[in-house]
């Protein structure tokens, strides 16, 4: 067999069954990630990335203006470290091709080798016995083997041969995949890649077929391998375009903000990656650099809890309508999917890269009023997926469905799942309301209580659960399209008090009004202290939207009233303030 030249079609169907290889060897991948975080994701996030490549990427008979394309897909849709140092390295290939439109052994190894200096351009901190040393290591072997022969065929299975012993070595390289036991997982997804497509080489076939050879059914992993994330919790991802400044400018507005950073692309299109603390600020700056076409914030040391230290059998998934302390998601290692916050054109991720106080300020005096959007399905795919793999049991906890879609979103990937695997609670409740039933879910499942029993409980106890939300005023509503203009003109005239609650079906009520908001919590008190004449007092718990001293004065009086103090008082999430407003304040009370 020989291979004379790579035309586009050809190179297309090579990257299709690297492709296929990678996503059928992430679980292993994901087994063996440590560097630079042991949050078992390598693998999906090289499989997502090839996934993007391969459903966006448009064919040419041209391989420089197909690899442009796919380099753009890459750019897109590439995930974490590993995946977006191969769509940077994939960008940096499309710009180092010649413009034939066939390619010759010789061209495709230079241009392979030149195209790894992009990709150490992009990393603000390169370290050897990475992914980035297999694919230069490779490179190299692409130059020797050209300089022998003209063989396409040969010289990527030669070249297979140089990047495993790169990959064999890396752990003498770096010590915590020696501490570990294990060799770099993004380079051993590259090193996949390569396998994929020499295996469609030698076949010639793109069939699936079985694992790869090499890859152990059981890989015993050191303590190495058990570190937690410490010094930054976040993944921060962001897909810019239209950038205002040179990216060297990126780059120094953004580096003290935490490491790992990489930027994958240009000024028409850059991927930037980078570990942090500070999601908010980090948004705070690109948003003032250009575009921000789309974003990505992953909980790090929530991922690695859950794929090495899960307390429990049962897993939690919830959404950033529900309001629960940072604290007490993370005793019980609860996952929460971010809503989305357009302020205009600028998009925010629920409490991640948007935080209540700054979320109310804007509100407060911002000149455009902000849309919610549910979260895309991909994102609540993969964080059904992630804990479904490691969980033996997940429960998903949504705000009511009468109020958004994200409940039938989760009903509907869970439906695929192996029966019995999972439930999805559809908690007809909302913020604070919603954050107690999740609480009283995650507390049965540290009491050992079982999977069946507690999807079956869930029900009685969304029933036992009210919310009473005191609005300060009506104009975000109307805002916000939920009151008509004339109806919140009336009430400011009025100078009427409305309190919002639920429905049992969890649909939105004007449950009663006031002339004053002293009269509101007077109301809502004398409600409560009714209710407990012929029920006990499981837990309750306040939110309030910038209106913290109000709030803590509820606390007082229900603390007076129930001889209990609230479960916790936090700032009402962002995508429930869009429509309650500043000065909202809202009670959850849930009974036994």
């Amino acid at each position: 067999m020989q291979i004379k030249y790579l035309d586009g079609k050809r190179f297309y169907r090579g990257l299709l069954a690297g492709g296929k290889a990678l996503i059928r060897n992430q679980t292993y991948l994901n087994k063996i990630n440590v560097f630079p975080v042991a949050d078992s994701d390598t693998g999906i996030n090289l499989a997502m990335t090839m996934k993007a490549i391969l459903e966006s990427s448009r064919i040419s008979i041209s391989i420089k203006e197909t690899l442009r394309n796919v380099a753009d897909s890459a750019l897109n849709g590439a995930r974490g470290n590993s995946g977006i140092i191969f769509a940077q390295y994939l960008h940096g290939l499309s710009r180092e091709l010649p413009e034939s439109g066939v390619l010759t052994v010789k061209n495709f190894a230079h241009s392979a080798h030149k195209a790894v200096s992009h990709l150490y351009d992009s990393i603000m901190n390169p370290v050897e016995g990475t992914m980035i040393t297999v694919i230069r290591e490779w490179a190299e072997n692409l130059v020797e083997q050209s300089g022998k022969t003209s063989d396409f065929f040969h010289v990527i299975t030669d070249s297979l041969t140089a990047a495993r012993k790169s990959l064999q070595e890396t752990p003498r390289k770096l010590k915590v995949l020696a501490d570990a036991g294990v060799v770099d997982a993004g380079a051993c997804g590259f090193v996949t890649f390569l396998e994929g497509v020499v295996e469609y080489i030698q076949s010639g076939s793109l069939k699936e077929t079985a694992v790869l050879p090499g890859f152990p059914e059981e890989t015993e992993l050191t303590e190495g391998h058990t570190i937690a994330p410490d010094e930054y919790r976040y993944c921060a991802e962001a897909v810019m375009g239209n950038l205002s400044v040179p990216l060297q400018k990126v780059k120094d507005s953004i580096s003290g903000l935490g490491d790992s950073l990489i930027l994958a692309g240009g000024l028409e299109k850059l991927h930037i990656h980078i570990h942090t603390n500070e999601p908010e600020k980090l948004f705070d700056k690109l948003f003032r650099l250009g575009e921000i076409i789309s974003s990505k914030v992953d909980d790090m040391l929530r991922q690695y809890q859950i794929s090495h230290d899960r307390k429990y059998p049962i897993g939690i998934v919830t959404d950033t309508a529900c309001d629960l302390p940072l604290e007490l998601l993370d005793k019980y290692q609860i996952s929460r999917i971010p809503f989305g916050i357009n302020f205009g054109s600028r998009l925010y991720l629920d409490k991640l890269t948007i935080s209540p106080d700054r979320f109310y300020h804007m509100l407060k005096y911002g000149k455009v009023h902000p849309v919610s959007s549910q979260p895309p399905p991909v994102t609540v795919k993969n964080h059904l997926e992630f804990a479904a793999t490691h969980y033996e049991h997940i429960i998903a906890v949504h705000i009511s469905d009468k109020l958004s879609g994200i409940c039938q979103t989760s009903s509907v990937l869970i439906d695929k799942m192996e029966e019995g695997k999972a439930s999805v609670i559809n908690s007809r409740h909302l913020s604070v309301s919603e954050g107690l039933v999740t609480l009283r879910i995650a507390r049965a499942i540290e009491a050992g209580a079982g999977f069946s029993q507690i999807v079956q409980d869930s029900g009685r106890w969304i029933a036992d659960t009210r919310i009473y939300t005191d609005i300060n005023t009506l104009k975000y509503m109307v805002r916000g399209g939920r009151v008509k203009p004339l109806a919140g003109m009336v009430a400011s005239i009025l100078n009427l008090k409305p309190i919002v609650s639920l429905d049992s079906e969890g649909k939105a009520i004007a449950w009663g009004k006031s002339l004053s908001r002293k009269r509101n919590m007077a109301k809502i008190l004398r409600q409560i202290k009714s209710e407990l004449d012929s029920k006990t007092l499981w837990e309750y718990a306040i939110v309030h939207a910038d209106a913290e001293e109000r709030a803590l004065k509820y606390g007082e009086a229900l603390t007076a009233l129930t001889g209990k103090k609230p479960v916790y008082i936090m700032s009402l999430s962002p995508v429930v303030g869009v429509h309650n407003g500043v000065g909202t304040v809202g009670i959850g009370v849930s009974y036994d």
